[in-house]
């Protein structure tokens, strides 16, 4: 990003730094260290040039992305004083030369930096034929400002954005442009940002505001000021910045607070909140980073405050920049990186979430990525549509974008569905793929070979799980990644019921039952007693524990007394146990109730007289049979 986002450190250059002041090496430098790299560069121009000079004169252009006169200076530095160059000059000339384009040239230093070989043209190449979706980009036009980044949601319709449109505002010495402020608006359908209105004087102030966020219900808005005041580090002077928290009291924003675990020693930014809102997302250089920037979390917990930030580990993070996360409703992390491979300066990358792991990162393309900074991504998953901002076209501009799938990435999952302890093929057994939102995609019966296939894509999150009657469903989430591998084996074996619960048989006629202790009714009567509840209490557990188990609640009595009776009674008293079932918790749509009077005998007493009372009493009984 060209103005604002190298560090988003908002500095404030004192006063009186101008032309009227001597233009010395010193005066210069002091410039450069307070990243005044507009005014440095012009001075170093007149300068003896030498390592000192090219180095700063270069990286001057590089900060303010005058990128072809970044890579002259480069170039010159380079031939002068090759061997004597830190390391860290070849990554700069190379992303320098990327965002001119000159991908061979740069592929040289990156491979002096990473001492590997580097091929971006092939990384484009290959990025375009695996990447999930393809972006069609529209800028969104806004009348009276040069600089605008980070459009947000904001409600149901509105949007809300940084913007360097107040010329009111004292210039940022890095690009002598206005200090940013945070403004509202609505977006017509022709993409054009309407009724703009700044927030009030208790967000904007004197200093950098951007990035805002907002809770779902508007009441809580997360976003960026840059400190007034500096810090001083190592080697530079810095006004770092942080994260604050402003609540709408009354249709006013109020009680503006910075959050707990910023610092004037280290700048927080890039506030992103989850889907449920318990984990706030942002960038940071505080102590502990893999280098500059990296991708944080922290718990926002019930009573409004918060854990211990955690960083995202090396899978996201690099030594370089990783900024401007934004997680999805299907927690899907998106975030820029400038230290992941890509096509220069910062790129979009995804991420998903699997088994509460993010997995590793990859580019969104060509169709969204430029060869400049692409950054502050925002999407809303089902429309297929958000926003984007870039410099591509020299200074910071928002595009909206929709996407579609990409037709170059059809992969595909298969396997088979067997008993998990026997191996025998589960014929018949139904396998259903899921995607990120937990949404059916696919489902297929297996035949006699037990085999199922689904076509996928790459870089996306899957579920495939498998069912059989009587058998506990197996889930196995999985990712695609984007090397290429197209096939991915899955086996499912699932273990019958029978074989995990020792309550669970199968009897001589291949159902498979729940094997409870006699329930008594009352003569006449269809009502639970306390003794039945206890025996229930036992299927009630096991339902609990088997929330996919679906049972049928079957009710006998013996062949003495009218036929009609018998079948109506068993049907009360069937129907009465499932009601207790549903009492104790279980969901009604998991239970069918039957009543089979005494056409079901289990010997040969089938009529009155011909059979003691213990031999009748075989037959009156309630069977509860697995149906799923």
């Amino acid at each position: 990003m060209k103005k604002y986002t190298y560090i988003l450190a908002g500095l404030l250059l004192v006063s009186g730094l101008g032309h009227a002041q001597k233009k010395n090496l010193k005066h210069v430098n002091k410039l450069f260290e307070m990243r005044a790299y507009k005014d440095a560069a012009e001075i170093y121009e007149t300068k003896e040039r030498n390592q000192t000079v090219l180095q700063n004169l270069a990286d001057s252009y590089y900060y303010n992305t005058s990128l072809q006169k970044a890579v002259k200076t480069y170039r010159e530095l380079f031939v002068e004083y090759g061997d004597s160059i830190d390391i860290e000059y070849h990554f700069r000339f190379a992303q320098a030369l990327k965002g001119v384009k000159e991908y061979n040239e740069a592929d040289k230093h990156l491979k002096m930096y990473y001492n590997k070989p580097i091929n971006t043209l092939a990384l484009i190449e290959q990025t375009d034929k695996t990447t999930p979706h393809n972006f069609k980009l529209k800028q969104i036009e806004n009348k009276n400002s040069s600089s605008d980044f980070g459009l947000s949601f904001y409600g149901d319709n509105k949007v809300a954005f940084a913007s360097g449109r107040n010329s009111e505002n004292p210039n940022y010495t890095w690009n002598n442009l206005p200090y940013l402020d945070i403004y509202s608006a609505t977006l017509s359908s022709q993409n054009v940002l309407e009724d703009i209105q700044p927030f009030s004087e208790a967000i904007n102030t004197s200093s950098h505001e951007s990035s805002p966020v907002f809770t779902k219900d508007g009441k809580t808005m997360y976003f960026n000021r840059t400190n007034t005041t500096r810090k001083k580090t190592d080697q530079e002077r810095i006004a770092h910045i942080k994260i604050y928290k402003a609540e709408l009291v009354d249709g006013e924003w109020t009680n503006v607070t910075a959050l707990p675990f910023t610092s004037n020693s280290y700048s927080t930014e890039h506030p992103a909140l989850s889907k449920d809102e318990k984990t706030l997302y942002f960038a940071s250089d505080m102590p502990g980073t893999y280098g500059s920037f990296d991708i944080y979390k922290v718990a926002i917990n019930e009573d409004g405050t918060y854990g211990e930030p955690e960083n995202l580990g090396d899978t996201i993070n690099t030594k370089h920049r990783e900024q401007f996360p934004f997680i999805s409703e299907f927690n899907v992390l998106y975030f820029s990186s400038i230290g992941h491979l890509g096509f220069g300066g910062l790129d979009v990358f995804r991420s998903n979430l699997v088994n509460d792991t993010f997995d590793k990162p990859v580019n969104l393309g060509s169709s969204i990525n430029s060869s400049l900074d692409d950054f502050a991504y925002v999407i809303r998953e089902k429309d297929n549509k958000g926003y984007v901002s870039s410099n591509k076209t020299g200074y910071d501009r928002v595009f909206g974008f929709s996407r579609v799938e990409n037709p170059l990435t059809k992969y595909q999952v298969e396997g088979v569905v067997q008993d998990l302890n026997s191996k025998a093929l589960l014929k018949g057994a139904l396998v259903t793929l899921f995607d990120e939102s937990d949404t059916v995609i696919q489902d297929t019966i297996v035949g006699d070979d037990a085999y199922y296939i689904f076509k996928i894509e790459p870089n996306k999150k899957y579920k495939v799980r498998g069912t059989q009657k009587a058998y506990i469903p197996q889930d196995v989430e999985f990712s695609t990644d984007s090397k290429g591998k197209v096939q991915h084996d899955i086996y499912l074996t699932l273990e019958s019921f029978a074989d995990a619960e020792e309550r669970v048989k199968e009897n001589e006629k291949g159902d498979v039952q729940v094997n409870l202790d006699k329930i008594f009714f009352d003569f006449d009567a269809a009502i639970i007693r306390e003794d039945a509840a206890n025996t229930l209490q036992v299927l009630v557990d096991l339902m609990k524990k088997y929330p996919s188990m679906e049972v049928e609640v079957s009710a006998h009595t013996d062949a003495r007394g009218p036929d009609e009776y018998n079948l109506n009674l068993s049907k009360k008293r069937a129907a009465s146990t499932l009601e207790y079932l549903v009492s104790q918790g279980i969901d009604r749509n998991r239970l069918k109730s039957i009543g089979y009077g005494e056409m079901q005998p289990l010997n040969a007493c089938v009529k009155e007289g011909i059979c003691d009372d213990r031999e009748y009493d075989i037959n009156r009984r309630c069977e509860f049979t697995i149906l799923k």
